[in-house]
């Protein structure tokens, strides 16, 4: 009996393992056709022999240890930078896998309680059930919707263009029913599993065919030259800066000789998040006179800074975006509402910084939240327009980047460096195609060492600066696209089509009694 466990346990681990390869940069989403299918299979005969519902807890637990065990093995790279976190990467690199497959476990568990014996309901609820967690997921606490099924379509660029109607937690549902029909098949015994494989292929096909609709519709469209440029810069320093004495007029003198500043055409810089870290947003009025010298009276500078504030008698700190004149006065800035546990904030701070821990990315304490984010005006003599700030990992929020969907662009600053050179990056950028397909904007990405790019609303690079490579991306025209159905409803298009599939497991029980 415990070999038979074991292997079963092992069987399951194996199929999560396997499917992490669906996702960035690799992308073999076949794999999931497999995995997902002799995943179900498993737990819907396994069912029928156990009566205990806690027992089919672990194996969704080891099918989720395995998944992230192998697509975040890299998030331990960031505590190789600082000696007193290299006694953490053992546990770590453990400990958040470990976690994470707890959804995965309350998955299979709850699918044990709403088991049906009919295998179309069984699929409808292993679908909804999954589903659901992962957007659970995505949102308690602080949320790390993070390696979500649906990202293993991220470089089928026709096929993701549904995004932009039902968003990617609607499209990770429809995921995982797709990558689950084989199952219903193999085990079919009526007509009815036959009609819902054939649906499944259909959307599929429908899908395909919109995205090509909706490219060509995009390509027609005529694009308009801006009265200015929007340059993002892509330095690749090195992140020794933050942990010993840079020389910090160095570091700004090579972004200004990236930028390249002519001072004849209007041009918003954009450079990348914490690029200087050892001045704050209130010391850069030092450095005046150089900004004078080097841009154009409409030039604008946007860059990440870290912020200090005094509220109630105490310091907080801020990883800022801050957006400057040539003149370094300050037009506005955004406090990052999304942090890092752990890379910027430290849960329960005051107890476990009793035993050494820290956050990674400064030395002093946990960043403090934003408090929320909306879309930046930038207006001078030659530019009028609002953007959206989103520092590094906030561009991974599905559905939550702002109330207000009036504005012209997203701005992503971000510093990928923290995961060498490393799958982490990767799949940090391809949330970026999401966002720009769900949104129907152009995204401007400044990454320091990661992946800087201009993405169009449909999801195309139009240009990048390549991972490890020093360069910069500029936009000057642009293509006018309507607000999108997701940016409208966000994500209630997600809970109407969780009530559809429950209508169908209704309407099939009721055909099947018929």
């Amino acid at each position: 009996m415990f070999k038979k466990n074991y292997l079963n346990s092992l069987y399951i681990f194996f199929l999560g393992a396997t499917s992490s390869y669906s996702l960035p940069p690799y992308n073999y989403f076949i794999i999931n056709f497999i995995t997902f299918s002799l995943f179900f299979i498993f737990i819907f005969k396994k069912k029928k022999t156990i009566s205990n519902n806690r027992s089919l807890f672990k194996y969704g637990w080891y099918f989720g240890f395995g998944y992230f065990l192998f697509s975040l093995y890299w998030v331990v790279i960031s505590l190789t930078f600082d000696q007193s976190f290299k006694f953490l990467i053992p546990i770590a690199i453990i400990l958040l896998p470990a976690i994470l497959a707890i959804f995965y476990g309350l998955m299979t568990y709850l699918f044990s309680i709403f088991y049906s014996k009919k295998i179309v309901s069984s699929f409808f609820i292993f679908s909804i059930l999954f589903s659901t967690i992962e957007f659970i997921r995505g949102s308690i606490l602080t949320g790390f919707p993070w390696n979500l099924i649906s990202f293993s379509f991220s470089s089928s660029i026709y096929f993701i263009q549904i995004l932009s109607i039902i968003g990617t937690y609607s499209f990770n549902l429809i995921c995982i029913s797709l990558f689950t029909v084989p199952a219903l098949f193999i085990l079919r015994n009526s007509k009815t599993e036959i009609i819902v494989c054939f649906f499944f292929i259909l959307v599929s096909a429908v899908f395909l065919i919109f995205g090509n609709i909706k490219k060509d519709n995009f390509n027609s469209l005529e694009s308009v030259k801006n009265s200015y440029v929007i340059k993002a810069i892509s330095p690749n320093i090195s992140l020794n800066r933050f942990y010993s004495k840079q020389d910090e007029l160095k570091i700004i003198n090579e972004l200004i000789e990236l930028s390249s500043p002519t001072k004849i055409e209007p041009t918003i810089f954009l450079w990348p998040e914490g690029i200087i870290p050892d001045s704050h947003l209130s010391d850069m009025s030092i450095y005046r006179n150089l900004f004078l010298k080097n841009f154009g009276e409409d030039d604008i500078i946007i860059m990440g800074l870290n912020n200090t504030k005094i509220i109630n008698d105490k310091n907080l700190f801020f990883n800022s975006m801050a957006i400057f004149n040539n003149k370094l006065d300050l037009i506005a800035n955004y406090n990052k509402v999304n942090l890092v546990p752990f890379g910027e904030f430290t849960p329960f701070e005051n107890m476990l910084s009793l035993i050494g821990f820290k956050t990674i990315t400064n030395g002093y304490q946990s960043f403090s939240r934003g408090t929320t984010r909306i879309p930046l005006n930038i207006k001078n003599n030659k530019i009028d327009l609002k953007l959206l700030p989103l520092i590094c990992y906030e561009i991974i929020y599905s559905g939550k980047l702002s109330r207000d969907n009036n504005f012209d662009y997203i701005i992503n600053i971000s510093e990928d460096g923290w995961f060498g050179n490393s799958i982490g990056p990767k799949q940090h950028f391809s949330h970026s195609i999401f966002r720009s397909i769900e949104s129907g904007k152009y995204i401007i990405r400044s990454a320091n060492n990661g992946i800087s790019a201009i993405i169009n609303p449909i999801g195309i690079v139009e240009q990048e600066v390549e991972f490890g490579s020093t360069g910069f991306v500029e936009l000057s025209e642009s293509k006018l696209v309507k607000s999108t159905t997701f940016m409208i409803y966000g994500n209630k298009i997600f809970l109407m089509l969780i009530l559809v599939y429950i209508f169908l497991i209704f309407s099939f029980n009721r055909l099947n009694h018929e």
